[in-house]
């Protein structure tokens, strides 16, 4: 039986959203609905994924050169078909797709169209082991501005309307920002909605807790192996899925700071800044984290590319700052 606390839903709770705008349409609301309902989909796949024999690699790589995983395409293929049937979608992108998929021009309207950028299936070579994997998204207002409907995904993150991701792990996790705090949610399988259980999450302000690949520490630049030092000498522990969404999940609960710096291999980071980066960023802002890039703010970046890379440092505010003090 749900907690009398627990009857609002995603749903809902978007409603009570749209109300502080009076002239909306609708039209972001069902653009949210629809990432729900990609999700309950993709959340069932991942359920069954054994069972129904759909783990493992295919003989295909995505644009970023990566084996693609089968859950890969069902998830990306999943969110394309949810998102693209609603009429407020005018461009949607994919971090798995070298182009993104322009659905309808902007006709000039009272209500701009919106952009919507996904990473479908964070952590995915986590699957195998059943460990924890993710969706993060990122939704823009149209650039009428922009000379093409692809320049118009090429908006610096602060930019950002709303982001969200969700953790498919022990429970399935909706936590999302609409630039007014950060509030989750969890799949109730009896009802098949998600219900609020957090609003107003905030980070906790520190925690000594860091969260990277501390493999590939050799070809980290000094700075960063100069924190690492100091979390050592002074007690931290380390944390890491595989998983950004796992990852950053457990900071914005529990504190800490997520690393994941340039290395030797891949200077300018690994972290795609359009479908990754500013969409955590923006969360972990609004839960009143912070997130840089290097010694840049990471929603201040005006990205170049579509697929452009980037190093992430995010988390709790004394955290960040404690990177930020080796750099």
């Amino acid at each position: 039986m749900l907690h009398q606390d627990n009857l609002t839903t995603l749903q809902s709770h978007i409603l009570q959203e749209a109300q502080r705008f009076p002239q909306a349409t609708g039209q972001f609301s069902w653009i949210l609905s629809a990432m729900s309902l990609a999700t309950k989909v993709i959340a069932s796949k991942i359920r069954r994924a054994r069972i129904d024999d759909v783990l493992g690699a295919l003989d295909s790589s995505n644009v970023q050169g990566e084996r693609q995983q089968k859950l890969d395409v069902i998830a990306n293929e999943t969110l394309l078909r949810c998102l693209g049937t609603r009429s407020g979608v005018a461009v949607v992108a994919s971090e798995e797709n070298e182009e993104p998929m322009i659905l309808r021009q902007d006709t000039g309207g009272a209500e701009r169209p919106y952009c919507v950028l996904f990473d479908p299936l964070d952590g995915s070579s986590n699957l195998d082991c059943a460990g924890a994997v993710g969706t993060i998204f990122s939704i823009l207002r149209y650039d009428r501005r922009a000379k093409t409907p692809e320049g118009s995904l090429l908006q610096r993150g602060a930019e950002q309307v709303a982001a969200g991701y969700i953790l498919y792990g022990s429970s399935v996790v909706f936590v999302l920002t609409t630039g007014n705090g950060v509030h989750m949610f969890v799949l109730d399988p009896n009802i098949g909605a998600f219900v609020l259980v957090a609003k107003d999450v905030k980070v906790p302000t520190a925690s000594k807790i860091y969260s990277t690949n501390e493999g590939n520490c050799l070809g980290f630049p000094d700075g960063y192996q100069r924190y690492l030092r100091f979390a050592h000498e002074q007690g931290y522990s380390t944390r890491y899925s595989g998983a950004m969404v796992a990852d950053v999940h457990r900071i914005l609960l529990n504190g800490g700071v997520f690393l994941y710096p340039p290395t030797k291999k891949s200077p300018d980071g690994k972290l795609r800044l359009m479908y990754e980066a500013n969409p955590m960023a923006f969360l972990i802002e609004q839960a009143g984290g912070k997130a840089y890039a290097g010694t840049e703010r990471i929603l201040d970046i005006q990205p170049k590319t579509l697929h452009q890379r980037t190093s992430v440092i995010l988390g709790s505010p004394a955290e960040v700052d404690h990177v930020l003090a080796h750099l």
